[in-house]
């Protein structure tokens, strides 16, 4: 679903295992193997994904008996994103995850032919960001700027010449 673009990391005190873990522990929730299969899983690399590829991914790559159930992935999902592991927005429709815990802000450029998600940081939004704020005497937590188009590659297609075989 996304380019393979990295904006770095952030330095964290904790993974993110042992953050999950603290939080589970501050709510008195115990960390079970299937909760620490995913999110081992999901952090072990960086991409957006939903929760039907998140189990398709899991069924492929997690032995039948030691792969957790849709209940427990939607629920254990839901728990990452409380214990601000995950970040979750609607796109098309659908619930959409990404790291948040150990990433950087950024912004998202979105192509609704190809369904890719570019991610880009700009200074330039941030300072707007902050001053249109500021004139209105609000205290900015963070925003989610999700811009829809179509990409490069999917533009350049589109532009090809028509061609006999084409029509046929």
């Amino acid at each position: 679903m996304s380019k393979k673009f990295s904006l770095g990391d952030v330095e964290t005190a904790l993974s993110p295992r042992e953050r999950f873990e603290e939080y589970l522990h501050s709510k008195k929730m115990r960390f079970t193997q299937e909760r620490k299969l995913l999110v081992e899983h999901v952090f072990a690399r960086h991409e957006h994904f939903d929760a039907n590829s998140l189990l398709d991914d899991l069924t492929a790559n997690v032995e039948r008996k030691h792969r957790p159930s849709r209940p427990t992935v939607y629920r254990t999902l839901g728990e990452l994103v409380e214990a601000g592991l995950l970040r979750k927005f609607e796109l098309d429709g659908r619930a959409v995850f990404e790291h948040d815990y150990g990433y950087p802000p950024h912004d998202h450029l979105y192509c609704t032919k190809c369904e890719s998600l570019i991610e880009f940081h700009s200074d330039d939004l941030l300072e707007l960001r902050n001053r249109v704020a500021q004139e209105h005497g609000f205290r900015v937590a963070g925003h989610l700027l999700i811009i829809q188009g179509v990409c490069a590659e999917c533009s350049q297609a589109k532009r090809r010449a028509k061609r006999k075989q084409d029509l046929l």
